[in-house]
C-alpha cells in the first residue's frame, strides 16, 4: 500500500485472476442488486458452474430474505473457505501496485470510465454535516452494517462494488491519463447481457499514476470535499466499522499502512456521459388528493402556487395534475421538501422509478408525487450545504449497469 499526497487516496495492490481465467464467469454484479429476483442469481450460478468466480466469495443479498440465520452463517463460512481455497490454489496473479482505469460499455451507454484506487477509511464519514474528504450522499441505515462487517471480518480479501463520485467538469483526470495509452490488463464481456469492460494499468510511481494523483488533488473543494459516495455507502461504512475493530488490536506505529484501514473503490467523474442520474418519485397510499393538499398547505404554510420557486407535481386518478410551487421551501431540493412532509405526517409512501409507474399506481386512495432529477452541476454543492441528500433521492443508472466484482485486494497482514 503506497500513500499519496492526498490523505484520502492510496495506491492499492490490486489482485486480478491469473491469466487463463474466464473473466466473464469470474466477474459478477454487486450483491445488492436484483434482491427481489432470485432467478437472476440462479442464472448466474448456472452460468458459472465450477469455474472460478467472484460469485463464490460474495453474499448476494437476495439470500437474506430467503434463508435462515443458520443458513447465512453457513454461507459466510463457505465464502471464507473459498477465499482460502482460491488463495492456496494461486487463483490470483502477483498483485498490481497501481491504479486501473476502467471503461464500461452497456446497451445504454458506449462508455463509462472510472479509476480503481484505495481510500483511507479515516478520511470517510457518513454522519450528516461532516467535513471529511469522503462523504456519504444519503443517510446510512446502521442496522445494515453489522452483517456486512461479519463478512469482512471473516475474509482475507475484499471485492468492492463501491462507486465514488468526484467533480471534474473538464474531465481532466482520466483524459490526461489516457493520453499515455496505459497497458490493457483485462478486456471482457460481462455476464447476463451487462456489457463489456476494459481495464488499463497505471503503475505506482509512473507518470500516469502521478498525474492522476495531481489532478485529483486539484479537485478538493474549498469545503474540503473530494469524493461523494454514489453506490455502496453501506459497504464503505462496514469497511470503516471493521477497521475500527481491527485498529484496537494494531500497534499505533503500524496503523498508518495496515491494509484493513483502506478500501478499494472505483472513482467516477460525476460529469461522465455514461452516468445517468434518475429521479426517484413517491406514491403515497391511503390518502386522497384533497387530504394531501390540505397537509401540504398546513406543512409548508405558504402559497402553494407561487409564481416562482421550488416545485413538484401531484398526480391523482381522474384529476388534472397539480403543480405545487413553494417560494419558501424548507429544503434546497424539491424531493427534500416533499420527504420532510412525508416524514412529518408518517405517510405510507413507496419510492418509484419512472413517471409511467407513478401514474399507474396513483389510483383510488393513492397520490403520486413527481420530483425533478438532481443536477450534476449542483450535486456536490448540495452535499456541502445539506450534509446528505434525503433518502431515495436518486438512482445511478439501471441495475445491470452497476459495478461488477472483478478486482480484489488483500485486507489482512
Amino acid at each position: 500500500m503506497k500513500l499519496t499526497k492526498i490523505p484520502a487516496v492510496a495506491v492499492p495492490d490490486i489482485l486480478m485472476p491469473r491469466k487463463g481465467t474466464d473473466l466473464e464467469k469470474w466477474a459478477v454484479i454487486a450483491c445488492d442488486q436484483f434482491t427481489s429476483e432470485p432467478e437472476y442469481w440462479d442464472a448466474c450460478d448456472k452460468f458459472v458452474g465450477d469455474a472460478p468466480s467472484a460469485l463464490r466469495i460474495v453474499l448476494p443479498e437476495v439470500k437474506l430474505g430467503l434463508e435462515t440465520e443458520e443458513q447465512i452463517e453457513g454461507d459466510l463460512k463457505a465464502i471464507a473457505d473459498k477465499i482460502d481455497e482460491y488463495t492456496n490454489e494461486n487463483i490470483w496473479d502477483k498483485p498490481l501496485e497501481g491504479f486501473i482505469i476502467t471503461d464500461r460499455a452497456t446497451s445504454l451507454h458506449p462508455s463509462r470510465r472510472g479509476i480503481m484506487l484505495a481510500v483511507d477509511l479515516e478520511t470517510y464519514d457518513f454522519t450528516p454535516g461532516n467535513k471529511a474528504l469522503i462523504r456519504a450522499t444519503e443517510g446510512t441505515v446502521l442496522s445494515r452494517i453489522p452483517p456486512r462487517v461479519k463478512i469482512r471480518a471473516n475474509a482475507k480479501v475484499e471485492l468492492p462494488h463501491i462507486m465514488l463520485l468526484y467533480d471534474d467538469p473538464e474531465d481532466k483526470v482520466i483524459s490526461n491519463a489516457l493520453k499515455h495509452n496505459p497497458e490493457v490488463v483485462y478486456d471482457t464481456d460481462l455476464m447476463q447481457g451487462s456489457g463489456h469492460i476494459t481495464g488499463r494499468f497505471a503503475p505506482a510511481g509512473s507518470e500516469i499514476a502521478e498525474g492522476i494523483i495531481e489532478d485529483l488533488s486539484s479537485l478538493i473543494s474549498a469545503d474540503g470535499l473530494l469524493f461523494a459516495v454514489g453506490d455502496g455507502n453501506h459497504s464503505l461504512a462496514s469497511a470503516k466499522a471493521h477497521w475500527e475493530n481491527v485498529k484496537k488490536t494494531v500497534p499505533e506505529d503500524q496503523q498508518k499502512t495496515h491494509p484493513a484501514r483502506f478500501a478499494l473503490a472505483e472513482a467516477v467523474n460525476i460529469h461522465d456521459k455514461g452516468l445517468d442520474f434518475e429521479p426517484i418519485h413517491r406514491v403515497i397510499f391511503g390518502i386522497s388528493k384533497d387530504e394531501f393538499m390540505s397537509k401540504a398547505q398546513e406543512f409548508f404554510g405558504n402559497d402553494l402556487s407561487a409564481q416562482e420557486g421550488q416545485s413538484f407535481i401531484v398526480v391523482s386518478e381522474g384529476n388534472e395534475d397539480i403543480k405545487v410551487t413553494l417560494n419558501n421551501p424548507p429544503h434546497m431540493l424539491p424531493v427534500g421538501s416533499v420527504q420532510m412532509l412525508i416524514d412529518k405526517y408518517e405517510l405510507n409512501c413507496d419510492y418509484i422509478h419512472g413517471e409511467d409507474s407513478v401514474r399507474k399506481l396513483a389510483t383510488g386512495d393513492a397520490v403520486g408525487i413527481l420530483v425533478e432529477g438532481i443536477s450534476k452541476d449542483t450535486f456536490f454543492k448540495t452535499i456541502e450545504t445539506e450534509g446528505v441528500f434525503p433518502r431515495k433521492t436518486f438512482s445511478m443508472g439501471e441495475a445491470f449497469e452497476k459495478r461488477f466484482y472483478l478486482e480484489a485486494r488483500k485486507i489482512t497482514l
